[in-house]
């Protein structure tokens, strides 16, 4: 039994629950405009499913198929339209419960903006020991340089402050917080990551590696903020439909929260674990990867690396000097010698990798290091590589020799295409975010969205796919428009894509007899819908394993606050 602030945070859930489906019931879901794409990557459109005492798809039916006479349940879709639930390839799912525990910064347009949103959260939260925070871009408040220390001069009350940015690969941090980490002139930056100055001493942001110096300072989450942030999270993933998730940067805290809440029944989503490298990975699942646990809802399957930044902060790892900082080619966070060292140790012990990679340095290096790997760990390795933003036309097709999978997120095109264009020229851009470019290479395409990067909402990244526009509709026809695709290849991505990339296309992604009857009910027909009105579409049902988890009337707030606000980085 749930009680306390648990439980009020998981009401909405629980009353939900009441008009499900009885468990270990089976039944028809009928008269439905069912949507799905096949393995090949085809549409296929159906009428009615056909679900088994144990949750799962027994038949899909078309229109005149025969009906079960004597189902256990019925449910009449009333012609609305159903399709599989959302798979989010790539997210952050404690940053995400944590970002509405913290100060977000997300929306705020200024310099002046975000300060008045720190003071005023301080003077909310008196007792708070820190002021934590995330969600900053000084890209959009047109500010033409990093934040300082001195620009959080006299807000807290003295409190220490850490405030992450966008990408979770900058921290900006007040006077008191760099005291209490120890941070002084004489600091030296670790391997990967920068101080960046101010008249002689830290200036107050750290860059990439540099935030670990930060770790030992900050208070720590407490078992019970775990709990409260992943029902937070769950909340949030399932009023966007997204059903299940690859959770990047799994560590011990985050996957006890998840056993704990499978423990005690309360674990909705599917969540896919990539350990925060090999330590967490020995820590949480031993000698190897975890069963499938709480009916196809937990495991720990791969590790995560980390081998470059992001261009926001100027960490990704370039081939050629930034366009707007001829000095900079971003910063690696392994040597070559330790990403195959790491690579080699996960991959020993049967763990999937999935290796963070923004610029085309960075990308080129990962592919190397695959090649090399290749030779010595045989089989179905389905290496990853996570966010391939930058790379050289010709790494692309090498994406496609060891069948690597493409791990991409479609909202970061629509909310990078001005700051990408400025960090590399124009003329450096015809392998950024190239999903055509990967499919015509026959590379495994999976979806996701990097929340708290940005918000874990399929439904924007199905519009920026088919457009490659931004929330603005911007720029006009598309940015670099012949990498858009089509519906049925960014359904896939979401779906049976995002699925395979994790080893479970057979247990749940788009349907296929024998998956789990995951699905959703919307109020409109995405196939006829202009792209422009994607973002639009509400949630009306979500079922998991033939259970209706949420309907519109237990989550009125259909599209989530799920901007960032988190307790560490996220990367």
């Amino acid at each position: 039994m749930i009680v306390g602030k648990a439980s009020r945070l998981l009401g909405p859930l629980l009353l939900a629950l009441l008009a499900a489906a009885p468990v270990g019931a089976s039944g028809l879901i009928d008269n439905v405009n069912g949507l799905t794409v096949d393995e090949s990557g085809d549409l296929v459109h159906f009428t009615g499913l056909v679900i088994d005492s144990a949750g799962r798809i027994e038949k899909r039916l078309q229109r005149g198929d025969k009906r079960p006479e004597r189902p256990d349940f019925r449910y009449d879709g009333k012609g609305r339209t159903l399709v599989p639930g959302m798979i989010d390839a790539h997210g952050h799912v404690m940053d995400l419960g944590f970002a509405a525990l913290n100060l977000d910064l997300s929306t705020a347009r200024s310099l002046d903006e975000a300060k008045a949103r720190i003071a005023a959260y301080a003077t909310a939260n008196p007792g708070r020991p820190w002021i934590i925070g995330t969600g900053w871009d000084h890209e959009a408040w047109g500010l033409g340089r990093f934040p300082t220390a001195a620009d959080l001069a006299g807000l807290g009350d003295g409190r220490p402050i850490w405030l992450v940015r966008v990408d979770g690969h900058a921290g900006w941090a007040n006077d008191a917080a760099l005291a209490a980490a120890k941070i002084t002139a004489a600091t030296k930056a670790p391997a990967g990551g920068r101080i960046l100055a101010s008249t002689g001493k830290p200036g107050g942001v750290l860059v990439d590696n540099a935030m670990r110096l930060m770790d030992g300072a900050l208070p720590k989450p407490q078992p019970k903020d775990y709990d409260a942030a992943l029902l937070k999270a769950q909340a949030a993933l399932l009023a966007r439909g997204v059903t299940a998730i690859a959770d990047m940067g799994t560590t011990i805290e985050a996957w006890q929260a998840f056993r704990r809440a499978g423990d005690r029944g309360a674990l909705r989503i599917r969540i896919m674990g990539y350990a925060a490298g090999m330590e967490q990975a020995s820590l949480i699942a031993g000698p190897g990867p975890t069963p499938w646990l709480y009916d196809d809802r937990l495991r720990l399957g791969g590790v995560k690396l980390l081998l470059d930044g992001a261009l926001g902060s100027r960490g990704a790892w370039l081939k050629a000097p930034y366009a707007d900082a001829p000095g900079e080619t971003g910063l690696p966070r392994l040597t070559s010698a330790q990403l195959r060292n790491q690579m080699s140790r996960a991959a020993m012990d049967g763990f999937q990798l999935a290796v963070h990679a923004i610029g085309d340095r960075a990308n080129a290096e990962v592919l190397d290091a695959i090649d090399e790997l290749s030779e010595t760990y045989k089989g179905d390795r389905r290496w990853r590589i996570e966010h391939a933003q930058i790379v050289d036309p010709l790494d692309v097709p090498r994406f496609g020799q060891h069948s690597i999978v493409a791990s991409m997120q479609p909202q970061h095109a629509a909310s990078d295409w001005q700051m990408a264009t400025a960090r590399l020229g124009p003329e450096r851009l015809d392998g950024a975010y190239a999903w055509r470019a990967m499919l015509d290479n026959k590379v495994p395409l999976a979806f996701g969205s990097d929340v708290p990067v940005e918000p874990a909402d399929p439904f924007l990244g199905l519009k920026a796919a088919l457009t490659r526009t931004d929330s603005a509709d911007q720029p006009a026809g598309g940015w670099h428009p012949e990498q858009r695709i089509a519906l049925a290849d960014a359904l896939r991505a979401y779906g049976w894509g995002a699925a395979y990339a994790g080893f479970a296309e057979q247990r749940f992604g788009n349907l296929a007899p024998g998956q789990r009857a995951d699905f959703l009910i919307l109020d409109r027909d995405i196939e006829l819908a202009r792209p422009a009105e994607l973002p639009a579409t509400q949630v009306m049902e979500v079922w998991i394993g033939g259970q209706r988890i949420v309907t519109k009337d237990t989550a009125s707030t259909n599209r989530p606050s799920d901007t960032p606000g988190q307790i560490g980085p996220r990367e």
